[in-house]
């Protein structure tokens, strides 16, 4: 059943109630201001300060559990500086009573008397959170200033020097106090004279692109080519072209000229070379010939040998001039290739024409691609839909209304290795409700237990929560709870643990938050017990939990 049971001191202190209740907690050294005198009872019979995690001794006094420490540190066999008993560490137990009345101590705001505000000591901090009257620094980066809450959303907006800013020539948001540095070097569409003194404003990113066009830069003549090495100004180049237009006829006739004579040479080139051919292709026929007439007179003669040095003596003279012949045609058609340019110009146009078709192609390759990433951006964001409403389903699918619940909880050693290595301390069931319009609760499991069950047992908690018609509902809540967990043999032997919730006790009061404090049985059942191969509480390392709220007397909306 659910209780606060007393603690031995041994170095720490066991928590006894669930993790809920570690949220509620105070800075200790602070000058807190209540709202009524404090009370001698909730002061600490050491420091004098407000209690904070209190101890209370076998004599009766009340202590800090950093003082009691400092006592039992101080000395071997320490003792009360109230009444001089000694003090028995095996009898000081953990007050949990007078720590839940400490924590609701109604305190002033330090920042009274702007702040106005009254809460309680538990929840002070989370108060300073959110006091509009507290005293913060500037969130933006390199901003040092202190600001206070309420403040804080103009200083952000209107007065921090490190506040981003949108560039009034690029619309790219830039830190305030760069914004000039921005402009000058970074901006691209920020506004710069011509390097050429055209009088013209210009976007910085546009500079090339108007120099190409600018009338004040200085440019090569067009018939550089012809022999024209004048430079002017673009502005000017008509007027240069005109005047010179006599001096630039005579260059292009003077080169013309030159082509031509160059070609003419080129031309008579070739003719001596196709002479030379000619004269080469009559000497190899008359050695053919001359061979013939030495092959039919030294056909049959002993001077076989004679016959035969002559014969390899024209056949070497017959290579030569065959050599030479490919040569010259070979150097004749070079010549003529350098004439003819037809042929490269055309296959430079059809590499010209490949090249365009691949660009077309390279264009619609990237719509594609971003259509294609806009399309899995849309199936993703639907599948992300299509999860978060089947998770909802499920949910309301194993939603029970008639205050039961039945808890089925799968991967029992994982879980609970999770919390012996303490990454999940606890788990909590899905919630159930007394009605359709009732309680809204739920269950919440330690598996390596909590408080005095540590190590040793499974800690059930049971949970009240806030709910949507919880202004219609009776509080606080009063009902009869069970706690189970279930034989899976089918002999039903379930261990069973019944409380009744208790009116004063602030876990069954409406909710202020998300959900009260838990309240339930830190030692609901031992793991050697659960974990006995000779028990079927576990099967399949799954076990099953039921919680149920006695609905007698509890009327329906």
């Amino acid at each position: 059943m659910a209780c606060d049971e007393p603690a031995a001191l041994s170095g720490t202190f066991t928590r006894q109630n669930s993790s809920n209740t570690s949220s509620l907690d105070f800075e200790p050294d602070a000058d807190y201001r209540f709202v009524e005198s404090l009370e001698e009872r909730y002061k600490c019979a050491y420091c004098r300060r407000v209690l904070r995690n209190p101890h209370q001794t076998g004599c009766g006094h009340r202590f800090c559990q950093h003082c009691i420490l400092a006592l039992r540190e101080l000395n071997a066999v320490p003792t009360c500086p109230v009444d001089k008993e000694t003090i028995k560490m095996h009898e000081v137990f953990k007050d949990n009573c007078c720590k839940r009345e400490v924590l609701n101590l109604p305190v002033f705001c330090k920042n009274f008397p702007d702040c106005n505000s009254k809460v309680i000591l538990g929840r002070y901090q989370e108060h300073l959170l959110q006091c509009l009257f507290e005293s913060m620094q500037c969130t933006n980066d390199g901003c040092q200033d202190q600001i206070l809450r309420k403040d804080l959303k103009e200083h952000l907006s209107q007065d921090c020097k490190f506040r981003e800013e949108r560039c009034q020539y690029c619309n790219t948001y830039v830190v305030l106090i760069n914004i000039k540095n921005h402009e000058k070097n970074d901006c691209p569409d920020y506004p710069v004279p011509c390097l050429q003194n055209c009088s013209q404003i210009i976007l910085k990113k546009e500079i090339e692109t108007h120099h190409a066009v600018c009338p004040e830069a200085e440019v090569d003549c067009p018939y550089k080519q012809y022999g024209c090495h004048v430079k002017v100004k673009r502005g000017k180049l008509a007027e240069h072209e005109n005047s010179a237009l006599r001096e630039h006829m005579l260059q292009i006739l003077d080169k013309n000229s030159r082509l031509e004579e160059q070609i003419s040479d080129l031309y008579k080139s070739l003719e001596c070379k196709e002479i030379k051919i000619q004269q080469l292709a009559d000497a190899i026929q008359k050695c053919e010939k001359e061979f013939r007439q030495y092959t039919q007179l030294y056909g049959n003669n002993s001077n076989l040998m004679v016959s035969t040095q002559a014969l390899a003596s024209h056949l070497d003279k017959s290579a030569r001039l065959e050599s030479q012949v490919k040569q010259l045609i070979q150097m004749a058609n070079q010549q003529q290739s350098k004439l003819d340019l037809r042929p490269l110009f055309d296959t430079i146009e059809n590499v010209k024409q490949k090249i365009a078709l691949m660009e077309t192609y390279d264009q619609r390759l990237v719509v594609l691609e971003d259509q294609s990433s806009k399309h899995d951006l849309q199936i993703n964001i639907h599948k992300a839909q299509l999860n978060k409403n089947e998770e909802r389903f499920k949910l309301l699918e194993g939603t029970c209304y008639n205050g039961k619940l039945i808890w089925k909880i799968t991967d029992y050693k994982l879980k609970k290795k999770e919390a012996v290595e303490g990454r999940v301390l606890s788990i909590a069931s899905q919630p159930f409700y007394t009605s359709r319009c009732g309680y809204r609760l739920c269950a919440r499991a330690y598996l390596n237990g909590d408080g005095s069950g540590k190590g040793t047992h499974i800690s059930l908690y049971f949970v009240v929560m806030r709910g949507e018609f919880d202004s219609l509902l009776l509080w606080p809540f009063k009902q009869k709870v069970t706690l189970m967990l279930l034989d899976q043999s089918g002999k039903k032997n379930h261990i069973v643990e019944v409380f009744r919730a208790d009116p004063n006790s602030s876990s069954f009061k409406r909710p202020d938050g998300e959900m009260n404090i838990a309240s339930g049985c830190p030692r609901f059942v031992p793991h050697a017990v659960l974990e006995n191969t000779k028990n079927t509480y576990i099967r399949d390392d799954t076990l099953f939990l039921k919680v149920v709220v006695d609905l007698t007397d509890l009327e329906e909306l």
